[in-house]
């Protein structure tokens, strides 16, 4: 999940739109290192509403999971169990034309190869 209007009106870096109470849906599972091969080759994707909207993978990322974890570390402990939040594949809904934004009732499902998938239903903030 992001917040697009933190992310583009406020300057500065997009961690900001990524870091709300709700915006970090996690699971179904974490695995150990030794069941993953190659943790930068693992796929992504996400559909809203049946539709695929966004495919990717690890190995297209900007910065790779090993130099994510190395430069993070220069700043902050990381221990097991930390979640690292690297933004997403293309295919976000402020890259279309015209833009395309989720409303309440839409169902999203997603899912990284190995990890597992997971649904989420989108509902109107409080």
């Amino acid at each position: 999940m992001s917040e697009r209007a933190f992310q583009m009106e406020r300057g500065g870096q997009w961690v900001k739109g990524k870091s709300a109470e709700t915006f970090n849906p996690c699971g179904p599972c974490l695995v150990t290192p030794d069941e993953i091969d190659d943790v930068n080759k693992l796929d992504m994707w996400l559909d809203v509403n049946g539709v695929r909207r966004q495919s990717g993978s690890t190995s297209t990322m900007l910065f790779g999971v090993t130099y994510l974890v190395h430069y993070l570390s220069q700043f902050m402990v990381l221990e097991p169990g930390d979640l690292i939040n690297t933004g997403t594949p293309p295919g976000v809904g402020m890259g279309f034309n015209p833009l395309i934004w989720l409303r309440p009732g839409d169902v999203m499902e997603l899912g990284i190869e190995h990890l597992g998938s997971q649904r989420q239903v989108v509902e109107a903030a409080p």
